[in-house]
């Protein structure tokens, strides 16, 4: 049989809403035997699918006449496709149409071709009153989870409309120049020579922000480590840590590495400590440093149990990119939205302020910490960080003046779509 796009995304989505696998480990597999425009078009309509579900699914249960039984989760989901097909994607419309009822045969029920048809029919005329009807509701309009949505409502009382919308945009795709073999203006004429149009990210000297994606095989000098793929909320990191020569610098929870070798690039005479608990993932921060020619130390062992793996000999800064809810990064993994619990975030907030707590004695006098997390969440950024200050009076708030986002009174917010960025916190403390 051949595989389709269609049911190719179809089979992925239901990876995610059926299985509770995430989109990365699914669609590999799902993608298998794809290729080309094939292959982009499945992408495109499965993260589109996944980003939009919960709008999607209230349009398709006010046009059934009766809910599809659960073995035909199936169908549902290349109803889902079709209905983003029609409401937001650049599918001609009569290609979305005809194109979805097939894939009932690809899925060997053909009894639900003419119930596709049908309902996707129905809705292209009654675009614009289905679509109203649905979007009265706002967790339903932005399709977020109603726990999500009151988090940021509460957290962000003047800014969750505009948080709301940039999670449900398609991420810009930005680029760290390695500044050891090329700078950023020289790398722009080399993409422009490509046919590559970039513009520059303010604050960030050693970014560019590309105008449209591309394959990073189509990057030149990406496979000579002239550059990486960065988002430039994360840039931010390194230029914090701001290492000194002769400092004793760790990056704890290092993989995959970009921030390993942003340090490095910034002061190649720092001794930089490269921490990670999961050995698999420290091979990627070997990868990335010995692509890019960074060097570090890497040592496997829990960031939070020091015993393991610590030599006794105090850091000058120390990085703690923490484990969080990832809720800064949805629009580029929108599953996040439907794997991430409400009851994840408390959790989530006591491991963090484990590892702070244990990495903190590890800090020499005079010296720096930034906590960093892809969270845009109070519960695991702020109000982590403020208790840590408030528990330990060797502790001193430096909050970072970055060109973007919300100053606290410890740290700062980056929201999701600010400067065109990811959501990014970050709270400099240093040692007294």
């Amino acid at each position: 049989m051949t595989i389709g796009p269609r049911y190719a995304g179809v089979n992925a989505v239901l990876a995610v809403v059926r299985d509770g696998r995430s989109l990365t480990s699914a669609l590999p597999g799902c993608l298998e035997g794809l290729a080309g425009s094939d292959r982009s078009l499945a992408q495109a309509l499965t993260y589109g699918v996944v980003r939009h579900r919960r709008r999607l699914e209230a349009i398709a249960d006010n046009l059934l006449a009766k809910p599809l039984r659960s073995r035909d989760r199936d169908i549902y989901v290349a109803l889902l496709m079709g209905l983003y097909q029609l409401s937001s994607a650049t599918t001609p419309d009569h290609a979305a149409v005809s194109e979805t009822a097939e894939v009932a045969r690809s899925l060997r029920k053909s009894w639900a071709v003419g119930l596709l048809n049908g309902t996707l029919r129905r809705f292209q005329r009654e675009r614009d009153q289905r679509l109203a009807d649905v979007d009265r509701a706002a967790a339903v309009r932005w399709s977020l989870p109603d726990w999500l949505l009151q988090s940021w409502q509460r957290d962000w009382p003047d800014q969750w409309p505009a948080l709301a919308e940039a999670a449900n945009t398609q991420a810009p795709m930005t680029l760290r120049l390695n500044r050891r073999l090329i700078s950023a203006a020289d790398y722009a004429a080399r993409l422009a020579a490509a046919g590559h149009s970039a513009h520059d990210l303010q604050g960030l000297p050693d970014a560019l922000t590309l105008d449209e994606p591309v394959s990073v095989d189509e990057l030149p000098g990406f496979a000579d480590g002239e550059v990486s793929v960065q988002d430039g909320a994360a840039q931010y990191a390194a230029a914090l840590v701001a290492p000194q020569p002769g400092d004793r610098v760790l990056d704890a929870c290092a993989a995959p590495g970009g921030k390993t070798d942003h340090l490095h690039a910034l002061c190649p005479d720092a001794a930089i400590t490269a921490l990670d608990n999961d050995g698999a993932r420290l091979a990627s921060v070997r990868a990335n440093l010995e692509r890019l020619g960074g060097r570090a130390s890497l040592v496997v062992g829990d960031a939070g149990e020091p015993s393991q793996w610590w030599d006794g000999r105090l850091f000058d800064r120390i990085l703690l990119d923490a484990p969080c809810s990832a809720t800064g990064v949805i629009r580029r993994h929108p599953d996040i939205k439907w794997l991430r619990r409400e009851s994840d975030i408390a959790s989530l907030a006591a491991a963090q302020r484990r590892l702070l707590a244990a990495l903190w004695p590890l800090l020499a006098a005079g010296g720096r910490m930034i906590y960093a997390t892809c969270s845009v969440m109070r519960a695991e950024n702020e109000d982590v960080v403020a208790d840590l200050a408030g528990l330990r009076g060797d502790a001193i708030p430096e909050p970072p003046e970055l060109g973007v986002g919300l100053a606290l009174g410890v740290g700062h917010q980056i929201l999701t779509g600010n400067g065109g960025m990811d959501g990014f916190y970050y709270a400099c403390l240093r040692k007294t």
